[in-house]
């Protein structure tokens, strides 16, 4: 039976140090000597920064404004373990090598049972499932002959077996800070300043080093054994995909995002099929993390200006509008590799210096990169091509001094 939990109003304004909050030791070899992370309502348990569940912590208050959902509720964890096992790897006791999600974030339920049944509010940040999915193109593959079905990793439907993963970002703030090679200070200076004071525990709080911003998180596909991840003598291959909403789910041809998804997706199976495995990652960042309203603002200026869209003026017009060309900031994603112990990517589904680079130095070895074959490049989708290979993005592309730059006249890796 759980314990009912008491409402709390919690007072950041005027902070009181927490005295029954679990400390956390980020790092450390097992969950229960990291210890929870919680982020509920009760001002004396909380050792964390934010709400749980993220960007979707305002539509929950919403349901309770509303009159849809007790404020009272807590989640029955019952069967909800995950589908299939993940760690812990030699990665998860670094401290420095995973710092922008929880890496015991799917074992909640088991490594903290006492403290749910005596009604602590801690709720998993990573959940794993098993599904099918079925994208039309791979079933085009499959008719042209480059993909057969196995009944193992690929039907005879055109439906691809994953294991699907889906994670919550839970920041470690100093070693957010120390990735981009700022004060800790200054971090949580900026994050309070700059969400227009939505956070005063970043400020009055130093003691608590966990941050749950509300952005999206990531979700991954793998494709054959996830054992198979971290096993140097398999071979692996891996698409790095940022969101693209319009040209993903909606197939907008002003871009190669779906064409370069899919792409990716069907090396997967072909690798899992060879022996080896294939994974996807997914990560909520639309628009170069500039946000959709963004980048169709940005896809208007490039239309309407003088001559229309022109690879010169591609990365110009985004950074007129956000005055930044890009915010993805690549330096984090390699923690969910990381987190599933790899160590070797054999074929990566990408030409990106601005992906590639972040891997490497953080001690992953990429053996190939695989690039989008010509035929799926949509001809709307030419310009940004043309722009990216000027721009140096593409490590095999080198620009003649005559061709064109980024508007700054450097790599935009630099």
């Amino acid at each position: 039976m759980v314990a009912p939990r008491k409402r709390h109003v919690v007072l950041t304004s005027h902070p009181r140090l927490a005295s029954k909050a679990p400390q956390i030791h980020w790092g450390a070899p097992t969950a229960r000597e990291r210890g929870p992370v919680n982020a509920g309502q009760d001002p004396a348990a909380r050792n964390a920064i934010g709400a749980h569940a993220g960007s979707y912590a305002l539509y929950r208050a919403l349901a309770i404004a509303a009159g849809k959902l007790s404020a009272e509720h807590v989640a029955d964890l019952t069967d909800t373990t995950p589908a299939e096992k993940i760690g812990p790897h030699p990665q998860w006791a670094d401290p420095k090598r995973i710092v922008s999600f929880d890496p015991w974030g799917h074992m909640v339920a088991d490594a903290f049972a006492d403290e749910l049944a005596a009604g602590m509010d801690l709720r998993p940040s990573i959940a794993i499932t098993k599904a099918h999915v079925t994208i039309p193109e791979i079933q085009t593959a499959m008719a042209a002959g480059r993909l057969k079905p196995d009944a193992r990793i690929l039907q005879a439907s055109g439906a691809a077996r994953v294991t699907k993963i889906a994670i919550e970002p839970v920041w470690y703030l100093p070693g957010v800070a120390e990735r981009f090679a700022i004060a800790e200070t200054d971090l949580r200076r900026a994050l309070f300043e700059h969400t227009g004071g939505m956070f005063p525990e970043l400020v009055t709080r130093p003691d608590l080093k966990v941050f749950l911003p509300p952005i999206g998180g990531i979700t991954c596909y793998v494709f054959g054994d996830v054992e198979a991840l971290s096993d140097p003598t398999r071979k692996l291959a891996c698409r790095v995909h940022d969101e693209c909403n319009g040209s993903d789910v909606f197939g907008s041809d002003i871009c190669t995002c779906r064409p370069y998804l899919v792409h990716g997706v069907e090396v997967c199976i072909e690798t899992a099929q060879a022996g080896g495995v294939g994974l996807v990652v997914y990560n909520r960042k639309e628009g170069r993390a500039l946000g959709e309203v963004t980048k169709f603002l940005v896809y208007n200026a490039r239309k309407r200006q003088l001559g229309g869209d022109r690879a010169e003026k591609y990365f110009e017009r985004t950074e007129c509008v956000a005055g930044v060309q890009d915010m993805r900031f690549q330096e984090m994603m390699p923690d969910v590799l990381h987190w599933l112990g790899v160590t070797r990517i054999d074929r990566f589904v990408s030409m990106s210096d601005m992906k590639f680079d972040p891997l490497v130095k953080s001690g992953i070895e990429v053996v190939e990169r695989v690039e989008i074959p010509p035929d799926l490049i949509p001809p709307e989708a030419q310009v940004e091509m043309d722009a990216k290979r000027a721009a140096g993005y593409f490590t095999r592309y080198q620009p003649a001094d005559d061709e064109i730059a980024t508007p700054k006249g450097r790599r935009l890796d630099e």
